[in-house]
């Protein structure tokens, strides 16, 4: 049996670890089996000596979430106790500071090695599951960047692939076509900018929400150009993709390599360009899991269902 202290300054952090109605610590309680109690300004933390050790790692890395961003939720101390069994555990980084009041951050280790790896490098791949955060990210990193005026431009970029369906069957002339295709990005942009900046932006040319096709011919500079989807890129539109990047520009392509909806003659840019650039100075390949994802818990459950293989019925 051990005992561990935990120094917590402030009731207002202190509320934070423990929740509303305890909430916090029970779910800590439960899932490493330690008693967790309060006392003077201060947290102790007693069981098994390998459970006091992974909850208090647990309660130290809330403790500097809630220093850092103000509160703490139940899925932050759901994600951090699962990282913490597996060893995962990374200290917050600054929050990525955009036009809208909130403050958008990682909220995985795996999220934050990602932001990390846009921040360091000016080539960034990215494959993970849905829900991890791939666009939103991008697309908030992209923000602060024309926000701290590092970048003058954002081109926000999709294939206009069909899963399943025909363009030729929606109606409305080819933009109309188009624009369900690019809706996921502007809808992550909504959320970090106002209604009337994104217009003016978009005015100013300062935004471009376009169709992968529309990049031929073009080098950028000074640009944070996004590739969403892109799995469902070709490997010579993906060479074509990140060629289009000129001095002083920044290209994150994110997609979910188990989702190709290519015509099965054509194999997918993404999973060439992982193969083919890892390891080149400059270009960074993340690799997002279902711990990464921060949708509905359900989520988790969907895709853990799809990686496994189906029962044969006799």
């Amino acid at each position: 049996m051990a005992e561990t202290t935990l120094s917590v300054v402030g009731s207002k952090t202190l509320l934070a670890l423990f929740g509303a109605r305890d909430q916090h610590v029970r779910m800590i309680r439960e899932a490493l089996n330690v008693r967790i109690s309060a006392r003077d300004g201060q947290v102790f933390v007693e069981g098994d000596d390998e459970a006091v050790g992974r909850a208090t790692r647990v309660l130290e890395q809330l403790q500097l979430q809630s220093q850092q961003y103000g509160s703490v939720t139940p899925e932050d101390v759901a994600r951090t106790v699962a990282e913490v069994r597996d060893g995962q555990t990374s200290p917050p980084i600054s929050p990525l500071l955009v036009f809208s009041p909130r403050q958008i951050r990682p909220r995985s280790a795996g999220q934050a090695g990602y932001v990390e790896s846009i921040r360091t490098h000016d080539v960034v791949l990215c494959d993970g599951p849905a829900g991890t955060g791939k666009t939103y990210l991008a697309v908030a990193a992209a923000v602060a960047a024309l926000r701290e005026e590092r970048m003058r431009k954002i081109v926000l970029v999709r294939p206009a692939v069909e899963a399943g369906e025909s363009l030729g069957f929606l109606p409305g002339d080819l933009q109309a076509k188009i624009n369900p295709y690019l809706r996921p990005l502007m809808d992550a942009l909504r959320e970090m900018m106002d209604h009337d900046a994104i217009k003016r932006y978009t005015e100013q040319d300062v935004i471009e929400v376009i169709p992968l096709a529309y990049m031929r011919g073009r080098t950028l500079n000074d640009a944070f150009i996004i590739l969403d989807e892109a799995q469902n890129a070709t490997i010579s539109q993906m060479k074509m993709f990140l060629t289009r990047m000129g001095t002083g520009s920044k290209i994150v392509a994110s997609g979910d390599t188990t989702q190709v909806d290519l015509p099965p003659r054509f194999r997918s840019g993404l999973i060439d360009a992982l193969r083919r650039l890892r390891g080149i100075p400059g270009v960074a390949t993340v690799e997002l899991t279902e711990r990464d994802i921060v949708r509905h818990p359900l989520v988790h459950q969907i895709v853990r269902a799809y990686e496994r293989k189906p029962e044969k019925r006799h």
